[in-house]
């Protein structure tokens, strides 16, 4: 998507004329810059989404609320305002924050701000505001959460014994009324148990999860986050042994009299695991092969938790289970998990296996796949053996972002000669560009910025381009920043810079909602 977007937005000028704009890197003249952009740059939404936050965090949330406020529609108002409690929580304004929760219309969007400040009142130290807080919170269902946050941030600040007072008032909750996020909070906390040294609690716990995830509606078809999370707690720990039991396929289902399998009649309309194949009036009820209670889906997220953090001997074993899981069906979420394990094995030094994996994807995905297991490889092993990789790829789209992925990696290392020489291998014109912005930043951030803008200047697409000097903003001096921004600016537009101008220059969202709606008229 970044490719075909940037390359609609056509070539960067070859007479260089965005390198003469405000030498002098002066925020006013920046600003100018921003306002004339902002002018004539169609469709950017006003009223969600990313600027609105940005008011927010830089201290402009009484204009993000007015903006938010233009919405018609209630449910849509009261999710914008609460992403903008968010954000305003995180950037430590918290009373605004506190007053634009109480103003939320809908009662459960209204309480989940009111969860999200709970916490935030506590990291900053304010534990009995937050307790008051979370006093104040109306639906049964939402207790336990705001306890249960509470007592992590309380012990993240230091005090053990307040901490378990909170988790037991959130435990006491969470028995009293069951509800959807009811194993969400019973994983806080297991983590909390586990945090302060309680690990039969927190083996408790994570009994109780499973028990919950079991009950709790479960089909062949669900997803549970968090049973996966506790899964993945566990074998980080070094124990399979609950993985292994969800992996033990289920009962088959009896069929009884009247042709009714577990009290179903083959009339009704339901999920059970039976084939229906022919007419309707011809059905042959055969009941498949049993699956285990774990999903491809659940197990995907136990991989993607523990692939970089697991001993090998968990991580190898975790993958021999998921093939194994993946070769008794084709069902939902299959591919999730092939990708998961693929890329598992490829971090472990397991390339052969990986691109084996490969060969049970649609054709039409494999080279990409190939791609993304050399991106693995080059992060996590050897980059020459990932250039190989990477070159033995036939597929020129894919080619070209495997070695996207390898110069990213050399030049993190700090190996920027030899990412600079690879990024010119790279025949196609904007995957160079996309392979030379990591390169950019790298020199800059080892002490050659004039090398680095050179660069920056070489590649083709003008989008690409401004994406690098925007790179360059945040690994250098104020002045020069702006200057650079300026540049980013004039070659496309405020949408690449303005993220990184919004620490050094706070100013500058706001100018450009303030000019964006002088030009629709709000």
């Amino acid at each position: 998507m970044t490719r075909e977007r940037e390359r609609r937005r056509g070539p960067a000028p070859e007479n260089h004329a965005e390198k003469d704009i405000v030498h002098g890197g002066f925020e006013p003249c920046l600003l100018a810059l921003l306002r004339l952009s902002a002018g004539r740059d169609p469709g950017k939404g006003l009223t969600r989404g990313w600027l609105p936050r940005a008011l927010a965090r830089t201290g402009h949330l009484v204009r993000a609320a007015e903006l938010a406020y233009t919405i018609s529609d209630e449910l849509a108002l009261g999710e914008e305002l609460l992403a903008l409690v968010k954000a305003a929580a995180g950037a430590g304004d918290l009373c605004g924050a506190q007053a634009l929760a109480e103003s939320i219309p809908l009662r459960q969007l209204r309480d989940d701000a009111l969860v999200v400040l709970v916490s935030a009142w506590a990291v900053a130290g304010e534990r009995d505001r937050a307790a008051a807080m979370a006093e104040t919170i109306r639906y049964p269902h939402n207790w336990a959460r705001a306890w249960a946050v509470l007592a992590k941030a309380v012990v993240d600040n230091g005090d053990t014994d307040e901490a378990l007072r909170f988790a037991a008032r959130a435990d006491d909750e969470v028995r009293a009324c069951v509800f959807d996020g009811t194993g969400q909070v019973l994983v806080l906390l297991m983590e909390l148990a586990a945090a302060t040294g309680d690990h039969v609690g927190a083996a408790a716990l994570a009994d109780r999860v499973e028990d919950f995830t079991r009950s709790h509606n479960r089909t062949p078809w669900s997803r549970s986050r968090p049973l996966a999370e506790v899964l993945a707690w566990e074998a980080l720990g070094g124990d399979l042994d609950r993985v292994n039991a969800l992996l033990r396929p289920l009962p088959r289902p009896p069929v009884g009299a009247g042709g009714r399998i577990c009290g179903w009649a083959l009339t009704e309309t339901t999920d059970q695991d039976v084939a229906l194949d022919g007419p309707l009036d011809e059905i042959d009820a055969r009941p498949l092969s049993p699956s285990p209670f774990l999903s491809a889906w659940d197990l995907a997220c136990v991989l993607d938790t523990v692939a970089e953090t697991a001993d090998q001997d968990v991580a190898l074993a975790l993958a021999d289970r998921a093939e194994a899981l993946l070769e008794s069906g084709d069902g939902r979420d299959h591919d999730i998990l092939l990708r998961a394990v693929t890329l598992l094995l490829a971090r472990r030094g397991q390339v052969e296996r990986a691109m084996a994996l490969t060969d049970w994807i649609d054709p039409e995905l494999r080279a990409g796949r190939q791609a993304e297991i050399v991106g693995a490889v080059a992060r996590y092993g050897d980059t020459d053996a990932a250039e190989a990789l990477a070159h033995a790829i036939t597929d020129d789209r894919a080619h070209a972002r495997a070695l996207i992925e390898v110069v990213r990696e050399l030049a993190r290392r700090g190996e920027t000669d030899a990412a600079e020489a690879l990024a010119h291998v790279i025949t196609d014109r904007w995957a160079r560009g996309e392979a030379l912005v990591a390169v950019v930043q790298e020199w800059a951030r080892h002490g050659d910025p004039g090398r680095a803008e050179a660069l920056a200047h070489s590649i083709s697409y003008r989008a690409t381009r401004a994406r690098a000097l925007a790179a360059l903003v945040e690994v250098s001096g104020p002045s020069h920043a702006r200057r650079l921004a300026a540049q980013a600016v004039v070659l496309d537009g405020w949408d690449a810079v303005l993220p990184v101008l919004e620490p050094i220059v706070p100013r500058s969202v706001a100018v450009v909602v303030e000019q964006m709606m002088i030009r629709d008229g709000v």
